[in-house]
């Protein structure tokens, strides 16, 4: 029998009452916003997404660029600002392009998209630091990293946790976030570094996060992003930057999974929804109306038949009829293969 590996370091970090009832929410509304995705608008919900992270994570770090600059930079087009701010777009799309071919556990291929991420900003892009840094307010030096000797081996003690580690992923995606940064491994671009990584792993947990632009809510509120760092430094305890970015990624889930579709549906709630239904749930994608409109003309419905006449997935269609049951709006009389589905009358 083959033993688990247990990780030889643990961070220090405690997981709050306060973060398992933020593992909860967040995993309850991971699925609405994979729904949205599938909308018809979904490419370019993906893409606008994709434009608000770039733009987010480098403004953090004091790029000027505005998000429609950052979108003619990703179309190809002309863009008259300060050479480096638009290199820091193009190595940050370049690098967001790796995602799918990243393995978030691989310090390798941490050092491989840090390589894609500072082309032409450092001369020692894709390797670990060799001198002293510290992170400075002003003229004063609010935390000094590990000196450079110590980073790979650090480093290679944080990725053998992340791996080995039995915690909930987004619990160690916080933890790793925070871990990162206070090791600032390289010379430069350790804070969007951190934040795509973090979004890197919380891909293995669903594939949604990719596209949930998390960093633009950061950048909302980047005072309390560095306030959440600094506080859990003095206390030698990271779950104050654990609570911080829970919420930050719940609040992105709660805004983002009800956003209105981008492009223009002149009215996504079919005729024969009863009006009363479609005003007391104003948050019901138009993919979800969709479905309970094939209830209601046929309640003998099966998911497969919805499947092949909506051009969606079984599972699909299947996590649609959940939102509706939980919603009190339909209910199943009989079995699946014989019974069918009747409005339950509110």
């Amino acid at each position: 029998m083959n033993k688990i590996k247990e990780p030889s370091y643990i961070p220090p970090f405690t997981v709050t009452a306060k973060a398992i009832s933020l593992v909860a929410e967040i995993s309850s509304l991971v699925e609405r916003y994979a729904m949205r995705l599938e909308e018809s608008d979904g490419l370019r919900l993906r893409k606008a997404n994709r434009i608000k992270t770039i733009h987010s994570s480098l403004a953090i770090e004091g790029n000027k660029l505005t998000e429609d600059q950052v979108s003619d930079i990703i179309d190809g087009k002309n863009v008259i600002a300060p050479l480096r701010e638009i290199q820091e777009v193009k190595n940050a799309i370049k690098a967001y392009e790796l995602y799918p071919k990243l393995n978030p556990f691989n310090e390798k291929d941490l050092l491989k998209a840090h390589a894609t991420m500072m082309t032409s900003l450092t001369d020692d892009a894709g390797m670990f630091r060799q001198s002293n840094v510290g992170v400075f307010a002003g003229q004063q030096c609010v935390h000094m990293a590990p000196p450079p000797q110590r980073v790979p081996h650090l480093i290679g003690e944080l990725f053998e946790w992340l791996r080995y580690s039995k915690d909930h992923l987004l619990i160690r995606s916080c933890v790793f976030h925070y871990e990162f940064e206070f090791i600032h491994p390289f010379s430069d671009g350790n804070g969007r570094m951190g934040r795509m990584w973090q979004t890197l792993i919380l891909g293995k947990l669903n594939p949604i996060f990719e596209h949930l632009p998390v960093e633009n809510m950061v950048y909302s509120n980047q005072q309390k992003y560095y306030d959440a760092i600094t506080e859990s430094t003095k206390c030698a305890d990271s779950y104050p930057f654990i609570e911080f970015m829970l919420n930050e990624i719940l609040n992105t889930l709660k805004k983002y999974q009800g956003a209105k579709s981008i492009s223009v549906v002149p009215n996504k709630v079919p005729n024969n929804i009863p009006n009363k239904i479609a005003e007391l749930h104003l948050d019901f994608s138009e993919t979800t109306w969709k479905v309970l409109s094939q209830i209601i003309i046929n309640p003998n419905i099966t998911s497969n038949d919805m499947s092949y006449s909506l051009g969606i997935s079984d599972r699909m269609v299947r996590n649609h009829i959940k939102i509706l049951r939980e919603a009190n709006i339909i209910q199943r009389v009989g079995s699946n293969k014989k019974g069918h589905w009747e409005i339950i009358n509110n």
